[in-house]
C-alpha cells in the first residue's frame, strides 16, 4: 500500500437519529479507501443512482450508466444558502464535507462549515433475511444537524428528486402529482407515456412507473416546479413556491420538473436536530416473463406506493438497529477472514450486487431475481453472471440464490429448450422471452455452474429436495461434460472477451468439478453409486488435467499453448464445497506463480493480456493458505480503487498496469468478491442458517401469448414500403399528409444479407433508414390486443398517422411483438387507413429492419 493510499484512511464514527435523538455509533472504524462512485440509492438496475465525485456537491448524482439523475440538498445556514449534494445551484458555495463512509447497508457524509455540523445519511435497509425489506425499492435521507460553535443558528433544509429519474431520455415528457399517505407528504413524477416493459437493452433508463419522494407532513413543505424556480425561491428567503407547477406534460429538459420538500429547523444549538425524506420507484411491473408481466415483489400481496411508504415510515425506528448489527457483523466477518482492505471491498459491493438485479413475484407470489448484464450487453438471467454473482447469496441468503437459478431451471426443462447443454441466458432485461436457437453458446461453462452452483445450495440445506423437477436436466448437463468437459473444444468461456479459446485449461477446471457436483448431489440424494461413480471420474480427470496442463512451476491457459498461463479461479470451488478432487499442491503452485505475475493494481487474467478482473481475482486469492497471500491480491485492488481517476460504480475489469482504465462496472457480478467468506465454513453456516425464510412451489413458465397475424410481414408477405436513407426534415415525415413522392420503393424488410433470421427484399446497409406506407386495417383487429411484430437491427421507433407508438432501443434477432401505447391504439380502427411509418438507426454488425401488425392474445393458463 503506497503513502498516498495510507494517507486517505481516517478513522470516522457513524451516527444515526431517530426522531431528532442521538443514538449510539453504528460502527467506529477506519475508512481504507476512497470509493470511485459511493451508492446512494440502489434497489435494482433502474432505481441504482451514485456519487461519482470525492465529494457530494462536487458534482450531480448519476444513474450507473453515467446518465444525470439529480438528487439535490441545499442548507441556508443564517440565511446563507450552502450546497450539501449536486452542483446546484451553482452560485451557492458547497459546504466543506469532511467525510464518507461507505458500509453494506449505509453510506454517511459529514460535513462542516457556518458553524454547523451536518451528517447525512443514505439508508437501504436491505437486510438478507428479510425478503420483505430486500424487495422495498426505497431509500432513507436523514439529514443530522447541530452546532458546533457554540452559536444558536437559523436553519433552512431543502431536498429535490429530479423527474430525470422517471424517463430514458429528458426529451421525454413527465406528469407529476402529489398524494397523502397517512401523516406523509408523497410528491410524484413519471413519463407521459408510460411505455412499460418495452425498452430493452444496456444503455437504458425505466421510463414508466412513477418516483416517489415523501416526508413528514408536520416538518415540511413541499412544491413540484422548475427546478430554477423552486431553488431560487428556497436559496433567497428559505421557502419554497407557494403552488404546485401547472406546465405539464412537459420535457424533462424543459426547465427541469423537480419534487423538493423543504424543513424549518428552527434555532439550531448543540442537540441535534434530525429531518428525514424517502425515495421510492413504483415499477407497476417489473420483468416481461415469457410474455406474462411481473410484478415487484413488495407488490405481490397488492398495494401500492402509499401503503410502501407508510409501512417504512412505521418500520424506520425498529430497523435501526438491525441495521446497525448488520453493517457491524459482516464488516466484522469480513475484516476478520480477510483483513481491512478485503472489508472495504465487501462493504462497497453489497448494495451493488443487488442494485443489478430485478426482483419480482412469479403467479404464486415466490420470489424470482434476474440478473441484468450492465455494461455489457443488457442480457437477463444470464448463467455465467449469475455464477460469479452467487457467492453473496450463498453466504447471506440461500433462498435468494435459488431465486436466481430457479428461472433456468424451469426454462431447460420446457419445450423451449432443445440443447443438451445448460443454457446461457433468457433474453435482454426485462424480457424473459428465452433463446429457443441456443444464444450466445457457452456450453461447458454453464453446464459447469449450474451444478456446481445447485450443489451450493444442496449442502447448505444438507439435502438436494430442492432440485427433484429440475433432475433430469442436472443428469443430462453432467452427461454433456462427462463428454466434452476433459478436454474443451473451441469454445467461449466467461471470459468470452478474450474469444473462443480450445482446450481451455480453467474451462476444464469447471468441467471437473461440475461432474463432482453433481456426484456430491447424488450422495446427497441417496444413491452412493452414482456418487462413487462421478466422484471417480472427477478425481480421474483431475489426475489427467494436472499432467496435460503441467508447465513446471504453474498451469497452462490452453493444453496446446505452451508459455502460456492463465488465473485457475474455478478450482477455488474444490476447496469451498469440500470436493477435495485436485490435490492442494496444485492451488499452492499457482499461488505462488501468480505472485511472480502481479502488476501494480493486480493480477491479469491471463498471459493474453494485462485485464483483469476483480471478481475472478478475489477466488484466485482465496486459494492462498496463508492470510498475507492473500492480502497480496487483495491490496493492489484497493490501490485501483483508491486511485483510479474512472468515476464509476465498483468495477469488475480494467487494466492492472494503467489505474486510469475501466471496464465493466455496476454489475451484480461483485457479489462474487464475498466468495472468501465461504470459505470460512463458520461463517457461511452463521450467516446462511439464518434465512429461515420458506420459499417453493414456483409458478410454471407461462404459456405464450397466441400472435395471431393481421397485417403481414415479409415472412409472410413482402409488402412494398417507401423508404430513403436520408434524413428527412422534421417529423413531417412521419404524418399522412407528407409527400413523399422523392422517396424509393422496396420491399420488406430492409437489411443486410447475413443478418440472422431475417428475411431481406430490399438491401440497406447505411446507418439509417426510414420507412412508411399506407395500410388499411382489416376488420378482424383488436385494437386492445395489436402490436407491432418487429424484426429490427438496432434501434427503432414505430409511427401511426404521425403518433410515436412504440420504440426500442437495442436489436431483437428475432420477430417479436411490441406493445403499442395508449395514443397510438386509439388510431388503430378496424376498417380505417393510416399510414405506419418507422425510423431504424444502425451501429455494428448485421442489420435488418420489418413490421408487421397482430393480436397477441394473452394465455388464459
Amino acid at each position: 500500500m503506497n503513502e498516498t493510499s495510507h494517507s486517505r484512511r481516517r478513522i470516522v464514527t457513524i451516527l444515526f437519529a431517530v426522531s431528532g435523538a442521538l443514538v449510539a455509533p453504528v460502527f467506529a472504524a477506519a475508512a481504507p479507501f476512497r470509493p470511485p462512485a459511493a451508492p446512494l440509492v440502489t434497489s435494482d438496475p433502474y432505481l441504482s443512482i451514485w456519487s461519482a465525485a470525492d465529494h457530494l456537491n462536487d458534482r450531480n448524482t448519476t444513474h450507473w450508466t453515467g446518465h444525470e439523475q439529480s438528487l439535490l440538498s441545499v442548507i441556508r445556514v443564517d440565511g446563507k444558502p450552502f450546497r450539501i449534494m449536486g452542483r446546484d445551484p451553482q452560485d451557492a458555495p458547497a459546504l466543506p464535507q469532511v467525510s464518507l463512509s461507505v458500509m453494506p447497508i449505509t453510506t454517511v457524509y459529514q460535513f462542516e462549515g457556518a458553524g454547523v455540523h451536518v451528517t447525512l445519511t443514505f439508508l437501504t435497509p436491505l437486510l438478507p433475511h428479510d425478503l420483505e425489506l430486500m424487495g422495498r425499492p426505497l431509500t432513507y435521507l436523514t439529514w443530522q444537524v447541530n452546532s458546533m460553535d457554540g452559536q444558536t443558528h437559523s436553519v433552512q433544509l431543502l431536498y429535490s428528486t429530479s423527474s430525470e429519474l422517471a424517463v430514458d431520455n429528458t426529451a421525454q415528457t413527465v406528469t407529476w402529482g402529489r398524494e397523502s399517505a397517512g401523516d406523509l407528504t408523497l410528491l410524484k413524477v413519471g413519463s407521459q407515456q408510460q411505455r412499460r416493459l418495452d425498452n430493452p437493452g444496456d444503455d437504458t433508463r425505466i421510463d414508466w412507473g412513477y418516483a416517489y419522494t415523501g416526508a413528514r407532513s408536520d416538518q415540511s413543505t413541499s412544491a413540484i416546479g422548475g427546478m430554477k424556480e423552486v431553488l431560487a425561491s428556497f436559496t433567497e428567503s428559505g421557502k419554497l413556491p407557494g403552488n404546485d407547477d401547472t406546465r405539464q406534460p412537459r420535457r424533462v429538459s424543459d426547465d427541469q420538473p423537480i419534487c423538493a420538500f423543504a424543513f424549518d429547523l428552527g434555532g439550531v444549538s448543540a442537540d441535534p436536530v434530525s429531518r428525514q425524506v424517502m425515495i421510492a420507484y413504483d415499477e407497476i411491473e417489473s420483468i416481461l416473463y415469457f410474455g406474462k408481466p411481473l410484478q415487484p415483489y413488495w407488490r405481490r400481496n397488492g398495494g401500492g406506493a402509499i401503503q410502501l411508504f407508510q409501512k417504512a415510515a412505521a418500520d424506520y425506528a425498529d430497523l435501526l438497529p438491525r441495521c446497525e448489527q448488520f453493517n457491524r457483523e459482516l464488516v466484522g466477518d469480513a475484516r476478520r477472514i480477510g483483513g481491512d482492505s478485503y472489508a472495504s471491498i465487501v462493504a462497497l459491493a453489497y448494495r451493488q450486487a443487488w442494485a443489478g438485479c430485478g426482483f419480482v413475484a412469479d403467479s404464486h407470489k415466490q420470489p424470482l431475481l434476474f440478473t441484468k448484464e450492465n455494461t455489457s450487453n443488457g442480457d437477463i438471467a444470464t448463467v455465467d453472471v449469475i455464477f460469479p454473482m452467487d457467492p453473496i447469496w450463498m453466504l447471506l441468503s440461500p433462498n435468494l440464490a435459488k431465486a436466481s437459478l430457479v428461472s433456468n431451471l424451469m426454462y431447460s426443462a420446457s419445450p423451449h429448450w432443445k440443447f443438451p447443454n445448460a443454457p446461457h441466458d433468457l433474453g435482454t432485461y426485462p424480457i424473459v422471452s428465452g433463446r429457443d436457437d441456443g444464444g450466445e453458446g457457452m456450453p461447458v461453462e454453464e453446464s459447469g455452474n449450474m451444478l456446481i452452483l445447485c450443489d451450493a445450495i444442496a449442502q447448505e440445506e444438507g439435502s438436494a429436495e430442492w432440485l427433484r423437477p429440475w433432475w433430469p436436466q442436472l443428469t443430462q448437463w453432467a452427461h454433456y461434460l462427462e463428454k466434452y468437459g476433459l478436454d474443451p473444444e473451441n469454445q467461449l468461456c466467461t471470459d468470452d472477451f478474450m474469444g473462443h479459446l480450445a482446450h481451455n485449461a480453467n474451462l476444464s477446471i469447471k468441467a471437473i468439478l461440475g461432474l463432482a457436483a453433481y456426484g456430491d448431489l447424488c450422495r446427497l440424494r441417496g444413491d452412493a453409486t452414482e456418487a462413487a461413480r462421478y466422484r471417480d471420474l472427477a478425481k480421474a480427470d483431475a489426475r489427467h488435467w494436472v499432467k496435460v496442463a503441467d508447465a513446471g512451476d504453474h498451469s497452462l491457459l490452453a493444453f496446446d499453448k505452451p508459455d502460456t498461463w492463465s488465473q485457475k479461479y474455478n478450482l477455488v470451488w474444490d476447496r469451498i464445497l469440500g470436493l477435495n478432487i485436485f490435490p492442494p499442491e496444485v492451488a499452492a503452485k499457482e499461488i505462488a506463480y501468480y505472485k511472480t505475475r502481479l502488476q501494480r493494481y493486480g493480477l491479469p487474467l491471463d498471459s493474453r493480456t494485462k485485464l483483469t478482473k476483480t471478481d475472478w481475482s478475489l477466488w484466485s486469492a482465496t486459494l492462498a493458505a496463508e492470510p498475507a497471500d492473500f492480502h497480496v491480491f487483495v491490496d493492489p485492488i484497493v490501490d485501483y480503487l483508491n486511485e483510479t481517476i474512472s468515476r464509476v460504480p465498483f468495477v469488475d475489469s480494467y487494466e492492472t498496469n494503467n489505474v486510469d482504465s475501466s471496464g465493466m462496472h455496476a454489475r451484480p457480478v461483485i457479489g462474487g468478491v464475498f466468495i472468501k467468506l465461504l470459505s470460512d465454513k463458520r461463517c457461511w453456516q452463521k450467516w446462511s442458517q439464518g434465512d429461515q425464510q420458506q420459499v417453493g412451489g414456483w409458478a410454471p413458465l407461462p404459456k405464450p401469448p397466441k400472435v395471431v397475424e393481421i397485417v403481414p410481414d415479409a415472412r409472410t408477405h413482402a409488402a412494398v414500403w417507401k423508404y430513403t436513407t436520408d434524413a428527412p426534415d422534421g417529423d413531417g415525415w412521419t404524418k399522412p399528409n407528407f409527400d413523399a413522392d422523392h422517396w424509393k420503393f422496396g420491399r420488406g424488410g430492409f437489411g443486410t444479407s447475413g443478418t440472422p433470421g431475417a428475411v431481406i427484399g430490399t438491401r440497406w446497409n447505411t446507418s439509417d433508414i426510414w420507412i412508411r406506407r399506407q395500410v388499411r386495417l382489416p376488420e378482424s383487429l383488436d385494437p386492445a390486443q395489436a402490436q407491432f411484430v418487429v424484426y429490427h437491427d438496432e434501434d427503432v421507433e414505430i409511427y401511426v398517422d404521425g403518433v410515436l407508438a412504440t420504440s426500442e432501443r437495442g436489436f431483437n434477432p428475432s420477430y417479436q411483438p411490441l406493445p403499442i401505447n395508449d395514443a397510438a391504439k386509439a388510431l388503430l380502427k378496424p376498417g380505417a387507413s393510416v399510414t405506419i411509418a418507422a425510423h431504424c438507426h444502425q451501429t455494428i454488425g448485421g442489420q435488418d429492419l420489418d413490421i408487421g401488425l397482430a393480436n397477441v392474445v394473452p394465455s388464459r393458463e
